[in-house]
């Protein structure tokens, strides 16, 4: 079986890497991470443009109808360039959530870039796989924190003790706190007291949503892992000392060897998920995996990189230190290693 890329699917992470490594400049980034919203909107407003943030909404909402291995054509440039935008928010989280609930009049303006939806998923304390907000005759009460791209958001994605609620921004009974995080681009804690919110889903819905959302982190992962690997190599080569390139040293070359293997191993393991995902087979054994991975594997990856790059890695005119800070972000979400690793021996004992 071929396993490889489709020629359009191709087309697609070449137009989309092309996008974002042109609006990815170390000023410019500095500039939107230095911005109220801390995202770039402008670049996001061309990455809509050229289809790229619709490409999984139904063409009836303004998008092109295809599937999560488009998604994650995108998602993984996104990681690649570490761009500071909504893009895991949207088309990993808010998207396939109102997608998957057949609610595509709330989507008009999404593939434009014009409006922004998010999923609120993480509890202050706990298991976000097990959701803590009430719902109680469509009123929600409880908190979420960390919420991707919630400062600027028009309207959430609930996870509930009931299933799945979507509810706009603007809602009476919403309070959006700014929270401030490691990458520099902002997230929110949102508080919902008795907001009026509308059930799109059972708790098959959550699973799902909570699926989609696992997968898009290992594949802007695995996305990071590369370009790191990529920039580490070729200032390995370029870098002497005693006269020689310090890749050909015994132990570069052996922790630089390390570093590629986990960085395959990420992307591996996150590329069967989504492929998984994108064809509706089960993927819960494969999804967990490949989050333990991202979350293991990338770390080593980025320490190996740094170590390597000495203090050239931690300047922040350098790119490195943007993907240390979002494989620390992706591996976070939905749970680290060892979380991740407790679901799998579950999974797999069938508990």
């Amino acid at each position: 079986m071929d396993f490889s890329l489709t020629s359009d699917q191709q087309e697609l992470q070449t137009l989309a890497a092309q996008i974002l490594r042109d609006g990815t400049t170390v000023e410019r980034v500095k500039h939107a991470l230095a911005s109220e919203s801390g995202f770039d909107m402008a670049l996001w407003r061309t990455l809509a443009a050229s289809g790229c943030v619709g490409i999984a909404i139904p063409e009836i909402a303004g998008g092109a109808g295809l599937g999560f291995l488009e998604v994650a054509s995108v998602l993984q440039e996104v990681g690649r360039t570490a761009a500071p935008l909504p893009a895991y928010a949207v088309m990993a989280l808010g998207v396939p959530a109102l997608v998957g609930a057949g609610r595509h009049d709330l989507l008009a303006g999404v593939a434009d870039g014009d409006v922004i939806v998010t999923a609120a998923i993480h509890e202050p304390s706990g298991d976000p796989y097990q959701p803590a907000i009430r719902a109680v005759n469509n009123k929600l009460t409880g908190i979420k924190i960390c919420v991707p791209a919630g400062t600027i958001a028009h309207r959430f994605v609930v996870t509930t003790q009931d299933g799945l609620y979507t509810i706009d921004a603007q809602t009476q009974g919403i309070t959006v706190t700014r929270q401030d995080t490691t990458t520099g681009v902002p997230e929110a804690m949102v508080q919902f007291e008795d907001a009026i919110a509308e059930k799109i889903g059972d708790m098959n819905s959550v699973a799902q949503l909570l699926r989609t959302a696992s997968v898009g982190a290992c594949v802007v992962a695995a996305g990071a892992c590369q370009e790191a690997l990529k920039l580490t190599a070729a200032y390995t080569t370029t870098r002497h000392q005693f006269g020689k390139p310090i890749a050909t040293f015994q132990a570069v070359s052996q922790r630089a060897g390390d570093a590629y293997i986990d960085t395959e191993a990420v992307r591996l393991t996150a590329w069967q998920s989504a492929w998984r995902l994108s064809e509706g087979m089960p993927a819960d054994e494969q999804l967990l995996s490949a989050k333990y991975w991202a979350a293991e594997g990338s770390q080593r990856v980025l320490r190996a990189a740094h170590h390597l790059h000495g203090g050239m890695g931690v300047d922040r005119d350098y790119p490195l230190y943007r993907y240390y800070l979002l494989v620390k972000q992706m591996e976070l979400q939905l749970g680290s290693g060892t979380p991740s690793l407790r679901r799998l021996g579950a999974v797999l004992v069938g508990s």
